[in-house]
């Protein structure tokens, strides 16, 4: 079987959980399908292309150099037989394939654009643009990937033309065997963390999405005893890049040992932060499912989260963390939450290990690839 990947996201470039998923996923399905990837970027090599934004648009809207891309993409697809993409930034391409080689398109959805509006921020007129490409590919997709069941019902919800039959849930998945509690403290050491104090973690894009303004108010006033790590970067707009360093400003006067590491670390790191955080902290207040928080736990960490989109399909309360709704209250019971762990460390490594044997046991890629290879196959046969 020849199959085309589609992702904007592709090592060495992956800053988001689509390019997690996608990274994995393709390792998974090389042993199972002749595979390509395409990608943004530049060069080749064997089984990988990538593709970069034509010159002549570079001062243009973000939208029309990923539709420039998507051209690329599409016209590199001759001699597949089944075409896979993931995100709008690639979801395009998957469509105009299926119609120029007449061959099966499946899109995974990672997210919605119209339950992203905080993206025209960043694109202007071009989230109209963004969320036209995601409409035009899902309605006509051969099948649908859903990341959690919850991000069924969104799809469905948002796009209601679509034959319920067509959307499958296949989650996201995590390798167990790299995300692993890792005894080290060099990456630790070298940020210049205390070893002797607890700390707080965030791993994430600066984005609306990620609800990283709500938990620099929420860590206000936790625990003075922890300190705050974010490893965040990444800003949507110059906008939110403010917002963010106003108030990480604004929390660095008011406590003692707070961190900012703006560059994207190298995995081992943060695979030794993640093993020695005291707890780690998802405050999105938009996730289909949150592949970091099954690397927190991975790596033995409770995770205090959001109760939002697909999180509670991977974070289950009380037992592996610590879930809090975005109503009411929301920095405020973010904040509670925090301290409650923070507060009871021998409940709080019972969780770590909960979390640990949940993703283990529930969240391979060699089940998920296998999945998504069935799938594929009952598309196939229906053609």
């Amino acid at each position: 079987m020849r199959v085309g990947l589609l992702t904007r996201e592709y090592p060495p470039d992956v800053y988001g959980g689509a390019g997690v998923h996608v990274e994995f996923l393709a390792r998974e399905l090389r042993d199972l399908v002749d595979l390509d990837v395409h990608c943004w970027g530049e060069g080749r090599a064997e089984g990988v292309l990538r593709h970069r934004p034509w010159p002549a648009l570079d001062t243009a809207n973000d939208a029309l150099r990923t539709f420039s891309v998507d051209l690329a993409m599409t016209a590199a697809l001759e001699g597949r037989e089944l075409v896979h993409s993931h995100t709008w930034y690639a979801n395009l391409a998957g469509h105009l394939g299926k119609l120029l080689y007449g061959i099966p398109h499946v899109m995974t959805a990672h997210s919605l654009e119209p339950l992203r509006p905080w993206k025209a921020e960043q694109l202007g007129g071009g989230y109209a643009l963004s969320g036209w490409a995601e409409r035009t590919a899902i309605e006509a997709a051969d099948a649908v990937i859903a990341v959690s069941g919850a991000m069924r019902e969104d799809i469905l919800g948002c796009y209601p033309t679509l034959e319920s039959a067509k959307v499958h849930v296949v989650h996201n998945g995590i390798d167990t065997t790299l995300y692993r509690p890792d005894p080290g403290t060099e990456a630790l050491t070298r940020i210049g963390l205390d070893l002797d104090r607890p700390y707080v973690l965030f791993v994430g894009r600066i984005t609306r999405q990620k609800g990283v303004p709500h938990l620099l108010r929420a860590v206000r006033d936790i625990d003075p005893a922890a300190q705050v790590v974010l490893c965040a970067g990444a800003p949507d707009t110059p906008e939110i890049d403010q917002e963010f360093r106003e108030l990480f400003q604004e929390l660095s006067g008011v406590r003692a040992g707070v961190h900012w590491i703006p560059q994207m670390l190298p995995r081992t790191d943060v695979i030794q932060l993640l093993t020695h955080a005291a707890v780690f902290v998802c405050p999105s207040v938009y996730e289909p499912l949150g592949i970091v928080n099954l690397e927190a736990m991975a790596c033995g960490t409770p995770v205090v989260a959001s109760r939002v989109g697909g999180i509670p399909e991977v974070v289950e309360h009380g037992v592996t963390g610590l879930l809090v709704d975005t109503e009411g209250p929301f920095e405020a019971d973010l904040a509670a939450a925090l301290d409650a762990v923070l507060a009871d460390p021998q409940k709080a490594r019972r969780m770590g290990e909960a979390g640990r044997e949940r993703a283990v046991g529930e969240f391979g890629w060699d089940a998920v690839a296998r999945r998504t290879v069935r799938l594929y196959r009952e598309i196939l046969k229906q053609g």
